[in-house]
């Protein structure tokens, strides 16, 4: 019991930094900057952390662009306005990933690895085989899904809530809700009111009131010379 719940939540919140930190700051907007080594590192974490469910770094940036764009109107690839349920929601924005033109990625090879069925289906076979070693009961198996499906679980929460249910900080000319007050669920991401109103501040949090976790930890990042915002 230990055991699976402590995988759950660590791979939980991993995959979910990953998708924050990396595929959305980053690689979508381009927040703050990377050397070489770090960008690797990264993308290759990404790929660990996200395992089956893997997202193609400049897939998930087109897609989030018209995210953008279209925000809650005809265009958008992942509106609860747009969609009447949750799973055409993601239905929807997987055949529209799926119909995204290759593009140039910054390690195309090390992607081509990570989007690889071997590999997807290896990293299945690696969380059964953890959960058949350290736990107890075959029971257990049935959070493989969960663990096979982690990206898709992550956008279709803050994607549906973030654009559904809470309070709006801005107004603005979509449906875009900030879900949580402190945000611990989602590390930031369901502050999407405050996102869509100031889509390149890399603190999602407008007030003292809100806390984004993501930006906490880049906040270090910095401190150590990890990331670079600006000129510094």
């Amino acid at each position: 019991m230990i055991f699976a719940i402590s995988f759950l939540v660590i791979h939980w919140y991993l995959a979910l930094f990953c998708q924050s930190f990396y595929l959305h700051r980053f690689v979508s907007h381009g927040m703050y900057s990377l050397s070489k080594f770090w960008n690797f590192f990264f993308c290759f974490l990404t790929i660990i952390a996200q395992g089956p469910s893997f997202l193609r770094p400049q897939h998930y940036k087109k897609l989030h662009f018209r995210h953008h764009l279209n925000s809650d109107k005809d265009g958008d690839p992942h509106s609860p306005i747009i969609s009447g349920n949750i799973v055409k929601m993601m239905k929807k924005t997987y055949d529209e990933y799926m119909a995204i033109d290759e593009a140039k990625e910054d390690f195309p090879l090390l992607v081509k690895i990570g989007d690889a069925v071997l590999t997807r289906t290896l990293f299945i076979f690696v969380y059964i085989a953890l959960y058949l070693l350290f736990t107890d009961s075959i029971w257990f198996l049935l959070l493989v899904p969960v663990h096979g499906l982690m990206g898709p679980i992550h956008g279709a929460i803050v994607n549906w809530c973030g654009h559904k249910y809470g309070y709006r900080n801005h107004e603005l000319d979509d449906n875009s809700r900030n879900t949580l007050l402190i945000d611990i669920l989602m590390m930031g991401e369901l502050y999407q009111n405050n996102h869509h109103a100031a889509p390149e501040k890399p603190n999602f949090a407008d007030n003292r009131k809100e806390l984004d976790f993501t930006y906490i930890v880049m906040w270090f990042l910095a401190r150590t010379k990890v990331i670079r915002y600006g000129n510094s």
